[in-house]
């Protein structure tokens, strides 16, 4: 079984079906060139506009559809308990989807990247970025359970990052 439930016609309906909460939006989803990002948290996010910049320049295969949730402590906390079996909230979730037109969906908790980024004293709008080329890189395979593979995706966190003029995370 999947851990989202799909949506095959994105550009036809505004749906909210790639989460299983209900979807207390507090902003209009907005819907372009196969990217859905939908805000349904009260903190501050950067322009939707924003997102799809990072998303399209970490792609690879930009012909695949995806959906970004930016949530609250809580939903974060029941997704992460629900498909990782670890009872607290996290940054950034990746669900590869699996299906051929769908790359997949990431969840990110909007408390916790505010929380990341003033702890390291970076923007807000930098550390969101990191999150969500973290995310599209794991959509696309990238992982770091091992330190070669840590490397390479550090790697093309750190050059797609450049690429946004957003200096090495890492550092």
């Amino acid at each position: 079984m999947s851990a989202m439930t799909y949506v095959k016609s994105l550009r036809l309906e505004l749906s909210y079906a790639h989460f299983d909460s209900p979807l207390p939006l507090n902003r209009p989803i907005a819907i372009r060139s196969m990217i859905t990002v939908q805000v349904a948290t009260e903190e501050p996010v950067p322009p939707v506009a924003e997102f799809e910049s990072w998303i399209n320049q970490a792609l690879s295969d930009s012909s695949k559809d995806l959906c970004v949730r930016v949530m609250d402590e809580s939903e974060a906390e029941q997704l992460n308990l629900r498909f990782r079996q670890e009872n607290h909230a996290t940054n950034v979730l990746a669900f590869p989807a699996e299906e051929a037109d769908w790359l997949g969906d990431i969840a990110i908790c909007s408390q916790i990247t505010s929380c990341e980024a003033k702890a390291a004293g970076k923007s807000l709008y930098e550390h969101y970025a990191h999150l969500v080329v973290h995310g599209v890189l794991h959509l696309q395979g990238y992982d770091h359970m091992t330190p070669q593979e840590t490397s390479t995706m550090q790697a093309r966190e750190i050059e797609v990052l450049a690429s946004l003029g957003i200096a090495n995370p890492y550092l």
